[in-house]
């Protein structure tokens, strides 16, 4: 994958954080992972998913994805709140040049680094680029 594909794509999660109602954070995860490889990528979808919830304190959460309802995309998925479905985190997984990337945003929460921190500690995890309102940090 080029650096300037990547450049893009941390550009377009810039993108995806601004403006809103909230103020987002987000990662994009590059992985190893292939099509023949989709249970290890939704293992670390999950996996990543609970290291957001760890640190957005607003209690147990499930995933909302996108098998589950026509008005979420195949490889999307949503962590809300057992009490509420509240957002918590949120991932969509691109396949590009035959490797999965994770594109995870999330309601700031003050500690990026931190999020980022335990992203990257999860299994199968790559390189992993944080993104903010304010740019990325390639």
């Amino acid at each position: 994958m080029s650096e300037t594909a990547n450049a893009d794509l941390y550009r377009r999660t810039v993108d995806l954080l601004q403006p809103g109602d909230i103020e987002l954070a987000g990662a994009v995860v590059h992985t190893d992972y292939d099509s023949d490889e989709e249970s290890l990528l939704h293992q670390l979808t999950l996996d990543a998913g609970d290291a957001i919830a760890g640190h957005a304190e607003k209690g147990d959460t499930y995933v909302y994805s996108g098998n589950d309802s026509d008005e979420f995309g195949v490889n999307q998925h949503q962590g809300l709140t057992l009490d509420g479905d509240e957002f918590v985190w949120e991932c969509q997984q691109l396949l590009r040049d035959g490797r999965f990337d994770l594109v995870l945003y999330w309601e700031a929460t003050g500690d990026h680094d931190a999020v980022l921190e335990d992203i990257r500690a999860v299994e199968g995890a790559g390189e992993v680029v944080g993104v903010t309102e304010d740019g990325f940090d390639a």
